[in-house]
């Protein structure tokens, strides 16, 4: 299995440590004035979506974690756990809320998602980088507001906040990006 060390840490890098797959956050490489440099970095856990922090010095090497990526599609809150379907066997699946916790503010009944297996159990899920989602409130088209970069909340039909132009207005449709919570564009109707 291949390993990863020191030298190989970076922001989105996967590892595993003491069994538990684990996303790179944010990382920081540290000279000190005597002794051996070192990364300081902040490591999230896949399993439980706790943030973690992670000291790893010259000699340490992690295995990189067995995931599989599995496309489903999410169908419904049952108050307990999200449920999700197979889209070739058309098995039913759940996971907790703890799981989907990043995740769960972009859920929009019959999206494809990505659930993440772990040595094949599934453990957490991706929304999709870009989606197209309709605003469903926002504060009124302010006169003067067109050039500049200025911006204001918006709340999407999944229950997301984004920041977005000021002359988008309620009803409009926008692509927008899972990963940065970000307005993308509004999309031509």
């Amino acid at each position: 299995m291949a390993v990863i060390s020191m030298g190989d840490i970076k922001k989105g890098v996967r590892l595993e440590i003491s069994g538990v797959p684990y996303r790179v956050v944010e990382f920081q490489h540290v000279k000190p004035g005597k002794g051996a440099a070192f990364v300081r970095c902040k490591v999230k856990s896949f399993v439980n979506g706790k943030v973690v922090e992670k000291t790893i010095h010259a000699g340490d090497k992690f295995e990189i974690p067995n995931l599989e990526y599995k496309t489903m599609q999410y169908l419904y809150d049952d108050g307990e756990m999200y449920q999700f379907m197979d889209n070739e066997t058309f098995d039913q699946l759940g996971l907790t809320y703890e799981q989907c916790e990043d995740a769960s503010k972009w859920f929009k009944d019959g999206v494809n998602v990505e659930i993440i297996l772990h040595n094949g159990k599934a453990i957490s899920v991706e929304a999709p980088e870009t989606m197209e989602l309709e605003i469903t409130e926002t504060g009124p088209k302010d006169k003067g507001d067109t050039t500049s970069g200025s911006k204001k909340p918006a709340t999407l039909e999944t229950g997301a906040v984004i920041q977005i132009p000021y002359h988008i207005l309620t009803g409009d449709i926008v692509k927008v990006n899972t990963v940065d919570c970000e307005y993308l564009e509004k999309v031509k109707n």
